[in-house]
């Protein structure tokens, strides 16, 4: 069956067409535009490629605030023009099919559990892990949402009570764990101003104090991590975007943070695991949610 997705993003929005069988996804087309002027102007360019093709469902992912039950894009920061707009039954007329709304990190969560690095495991958490750190939640099987949609805002968590701000709050998860952050901790133990890519690009050429920045991130990682696994006890945390590019600077100090801090009988078989879907994480994204 042929599937489609919209992935709307603040730089850029897709369409995709995709034939899914099972596991097993192969992808059929895509479309992409910029992301400027009205929603409008944005999305009829994009309804106009999916629906030559008469897809059976549409799932489509967008970073919040959104309303997913309710199928309306509330304010997005990054979507200025998308401004309460009603986009699933917007959809569902133009393609006259059925079609769902999920956040990025819900969505990113579905696509990792579906085809990637959760395949088979019933209790699985996605972390973002890039320009914020966000998370989806599977949960027995199925995505979990919470009652107002907020389910997942793991940033917010504080793990130390100082340190870089991510979420508004000094200290917290998304401090430690975010590209922004790293760029503030960078700044607070170094006195330069560089990114997380360049600190891996130091911690590579052995750069002792770029590796020791690393392993403080680490550290604080892992403490997150076993709030998460004391309380959700999954089988799998599947993080992406920066975890994916330093894992090696990254996985032994927060595994050792784990190991300290969560309960040992919630690690039994317990594995953290590098997304698998890359770049192309968000096509895989809004095509799993239409499922």
């Amino acid at each position: 069956m042929t599937y489609a997705g919209l992935d709307l993003g603040g730089t850029k929005c897709a369409a995709i067409l995709a034939e899914v069988n099972g596991e097993e996804i192969t992808f059929l087309g895509r479309k992409e535009v910029p992301t400027q002027g009205t929603w409008q102007e944005v999305i009829e360019p994009l309804l106009g490629f999916l629906k030559e093709h008469k897809p059976v469902a549409c799932g489509i992912s967008c970073g919040g605030p959104l309303d997913s039950r309710a199928g309306i894009i509330i304010n997005p920061p990054n979507l200025m023009s998308f401004e309460n707009v009603p986009i699933v039954s917007i959809v569902e007329q133009a393609l006259q099919c059925p079609a769902r709304l999920q956040n990025d990190a819900d969505a990113c969560a579905l696509a990792e559990w579906r085809f990637g690095a959760g395949r088979g495991t019933r209790n699985m958490i996605f972390l973002t892990f890039g320009t914020g750190l966000g998370a989806g939640l599977i949960l027995d099987g199925r995505l979990y949402t919470g009652a107002k949609n907020l389910a997942g805002e793991v940033g917010h968590i504080r793990l130390a009570p100082d340190g870089p701000e991510g979420y508004r709050k000094r200290g917290s998860f998304e401090g430690f764990c975010s590209g922004g952050g790293i760029a503030q901790l960078i700044e607070m133990r170094s006195g330069e101003t560089y990114s997380a890519k360049e600190l891996a690009q130091r911690a590579g050429a052995g750069d002792p104090q770029a590796l020791a920045i690393w392993e403080e991130i680490g550290t604080q990682f892992g403490r997150g991590l076993a709030v998460l696994v004391d309380i959700l006890n999954p089988e799998a945390i599947v993080a992406g975007s920066i975890f994916t590019r330093a894992e090696r600077f990254l996985y032994e100090p927060a595994m050792q943070a784990l190991r300290e801090e969560a309960l040992p009988e919630s690690l039994v078989d317990f594995r953290l695991l590098p997304a698998q879907l890359g770049d192309q994480i968000g096509d895989y994204a809004a095509i799993a949610i239409g499922m």
